[in-house]
């Protein structure tokens, strides 16, 4: 059953991506400008966007900070000044360091909340207003949040990114509550492992590995079927699922045989 409404037709529909020089918000912005759709691509590396822009004619580079909320706002504003709209707005940008509580970094702690979530906040501050006004007068307007399977449940080395990750999930959901009554599409995407330069730092041998193309390809088929919750690939977050109602002793235990701790 589709819980937003069916994003079908991609062409001259406006998408902002934020966290989109790399990765799976760079794969994702290709794959809808290659789909028609008119795409703007934020982060805070500028080489990076003007490489983007270079090879996908007619979309647009806004670099940003999404940590400087003022920043993201001036940007969404640019944005709206020239374009009018914003249809799709995706968080997708990220930070990860493997952490452990016998190795906490309280500095590198606070920077995976900044980023992975304070900077989705900033995104809301600049965007809803703008998609609660589409929404009520029939235009498009939907927000998606890219979280992680890391956010279920607690995981090893996950002590920074983790609870970040299960913040988006819970904010994801809290935000279709309020705004799926006024209109307004909201989804969640968890991925499980895609290879991107923030797993490139994972020792570990990384179950259902995927390309960030075929996680883009995941995320659209989500949004043209109507999806909440996008994650892929199923054939690993499905078992990560079955996990999160498991008692607590029966879990810790599951964990610690399957990672030797």
């Amino acid at each position: 059953m589709a819980l937003n409404p069916r994003i079908t037709d991609w062409r001259s529909q406006h998408v902002w991506l934020v966290g989109a020089s790399t990765g799976i918000g760079r794969a994702t912005a290709a794959r809808l400008h290659a789909l028609g759709a008119k795409v703007t691509v934020s982060a805070r590396g500028l080489p990076a966007l003007d490489s983007f822009v270079a090879d996908h004619p007619g979309a647009r580079a806004l670099p940003l900070d999404a940590t400087d909320a003022g920043a993201v706002r001036a940007a969404a504003t640019q944005l709206l000044a020239e374009d009018g709209r914003i249809d799709l707005a995706l968080y997708c940008a990220g930070h990860y360091h493997a952490m452990q509580a016998t190795s906490f970094d309280l500095a590198d702690a606070v920077r995976h909340q900044q980023i992975n979530y304070v900077g989705a906040l900033n995104m809301l501050d600049a965007v809803l207003p703008t998609l609660l006004r589409q929404a009520a007068a029939g235009t498009p307007a939907h927000l998606s949040l890219v979280a992680s399977v890391a956010g279920y449940r607690g995981l090893p080395n996950a002590l920074a990114y983790g609870p970040t990750k299960a913040a988006l999930i819970n904010l994801s959901e809290v935000l279709y509550l309020d705004l799926h009554a006024r209109g307004v599409g909201v989804s969640l995407i968890n991925p499980g492992f895609v290879e991107t330069p923030l797993t490139a730092q994972n020792s570990f041998k990384m179950p259902a590995l995927m390309s960030p193309e075929d996680a883009a390809l995941a995320i659209v088929a989500g949004w043209e079927a109507g999806e909440f919750e996008i994650h892929f690939p199923k054939r690993f977050t499905r078992m990560l699922k079955a996990l999160r109602p498991m008692p607590d002793g029966m879990y810790f235990g599951a964990i610690r045989r399957a990672v030797r701790v």
